[in-house]
């Protein structure tokens, strides 16, 4: 898939490396996106990966004098989900962010990733939209802050030039009398590209709308603004006309598309509906319902902030997995799902959909339930990895292997690696989970063979055991 493979340790390095690779090169930080456009052979001409994951300080969100958020390149969807600041103010970015995917998704992706993949589809473009975002762009030319409505100039296509690095996302806190929140429709719960998704920041003033931003993705070649139901809404209150009007007219302000997902006709309908649901929303204070407290992230007890570690292809990946340091001196060039069953021998992890949609491969990478399939080999060097053959301790197994057990939660068999890894994750995290909470774990597992009760039931009894 690549050829070279370089782990950076600074953002000087990479600009570097982008000015003498041009396009032939790709930052990689998540590779949630990247990884299986190379599997497949949708990014020709790439031959060298430069993984930005370790280097320091990028994973921060800050908010500076001027009350302006800034996000770093390495901010993934959980980092906003967990961010006490992005949920008070830039929550429609924080319930986009937690609609994406699932944890094990979240805990790779990055914002920045999401952004430059440039899908009309992809959940935080129209929340960031909304809320007046920019990005900064680095080079070994100077550095240049984009608005986002200069950023993206069709599908899948932005300003950034070969050799630039996006190193800041920006964009102005809610203030006390903003509201917003973010409405996406697709074909399930979870796991799912946007059918429709629809953000939207309103500036209250004594009951009226002072300004308006609704932003409408999945409808058209780029993320685009409802300034039809903008510009109604300015100067009238939320009543059940003004805001049946306004879904009105963002409906006739969207430019829908037919795909497999949904014709033009099902878009601009679902535009109409979301839209409604949104205003109705915060025009009763419950923006935020359905939205946990505290959201499941499979961390476990603590995040481990990243360590840079310079290493390039194809020198040695050494990597300490369940406990033991092992030395891979070959597959490079694989993803870590590969290089632990076929350079490891740990077949305990297994291949289901190979391209993060079924969680059978969910391991722990430095701390954080992740799909190996997602992940570059080379990204093991110098982390910490667990499979499901390290759960155990010695030969007593871990409680929710035993759950397993006692519970009869096994069938065919051949996903419950990846719930055990899941749980047990969770169980880290919460020792004490609700229903729902299990349920919201297991989010990025699929099990093709029936119903989950038994599985989760494992999980409950497992959480009691630990009492």
């Amino acid at each position: 898939m690549w050829h070279e493979y370089i782990n950076a340790t600074s953002t000087d390095e990479v600009v570097n490396v982008l000015a003498e690779k041009g396009a032939q090169a790709r930052i990689v930080a998540g590779g949630t996106d990247l990884i299986l456009e190379l599997e497949r052979g949708a990014r020709k001409g790439v031959d060298t990966l430069i993984d930005v994951s370790r280097i320091p300080a990028l994973d921060l969100i800050t908010l500076d004098e001027d009350d302006i958020i800034h996000l770093g390149p390495l901010v993934t969807h959980n980092h906003c989900v967990a961010s006490k600041l992005i949920r008070e103010r830039a929550y429609p970015l924080m319930r986009a962010a937690w609609e994406v995917g699932a944890p094990q998704i979240r805990n790779r992706g990055t914002v920045a990733g999401n952004l430059i993949t440039a899908s009309p589809a992809n959940d935080t473009i129209s929340p960031l939209m909304a809320l007046g975002a920019s990005v900064t762009l680095l080079s070994k030319r100077g550095e240049r802050t984009v608005p986002f409505k200069d950023f993206y100039t069709g599908v899948r296509k932005t300003v950034m030039q070969p050799d630039e690095m996006l190193v800041d996302i920006s964009f102005p806190a809610m203030k006390p009398t903003q509201r917003g929140t973010f409405i996406k429709m697709a074909l399930r719960r979870a796991q799912a590209i946007s059918v429709v998704n629809v953000a939207m920041l309103l500036d209250l003033e004594a009951g009226s709308v002072k300004s308006a931003a609704i932003t409408l993705g999945a409808v058209a070649p780029t993320i685009i603004h409802a300034e039809g139901a903008e510009a109604y809404l300015v100067g009238k209150p939320l009543t059940e006309d003004v805001m049946a009007e306004a879904a009105r007219l963002a409906m006739q302000d969207s430019r829908p598309i037919d795909d497999l997902r949904g014709s033009a006709a099902y878009r601009r309908e679902m535009v109409r509906v979301c839209t409604l649901r949104g205003l109705k929303q915060i025009a009763k204070g419950q923006e935020q319902a359905g939205v946990p407290n505290q959201p499941i992230l499979l961390w476990g007890k603590a995040e481990a902030a990243p360590s840079p570690i310079a290493h390039r292809s194809p020198n040695p990946i050494v990597a300490t997995v369940n406990g033991k340091e092992v030395t891979f001196t070959s597959g490079h060039e694989k993803t870590l799902l590969r290089l632990l069953r076929e350079e490891g021998l740990l077949i305990g992890t297994k291949e289901g959909c190979a391209e993060g949609e079924c969680g059978a491969c969910t391991v722990f990478l430095d701390g954080k339930a992740v799909m190996a399939c997602l992940v570059p080999a080379p990204r093991a060097h110098g982390a910490t990895i667990v499979t499901v053959e390290g759960l155990a301790d010695g030969d007593k197994l871990h409680p929710v292997q035993e759950a397993f057990i006692q519970d009869n939660a096994v069938q065919c068999g051949y996903c419950t690696p990846g719930f055990l890894m899941s749980g047990a994750k969770l169980l880290e995290e919460n020792p004490h989970p609700t229903r729902n909470e299990i349920e919201q774990a297991f989010t990025g597992n699929l099990c093709r063979c029936t119903g989950y009760y038994k599985i989760v039931q494992a999980v409950e009894d497992a959480s009691r055991t630990r009492s």
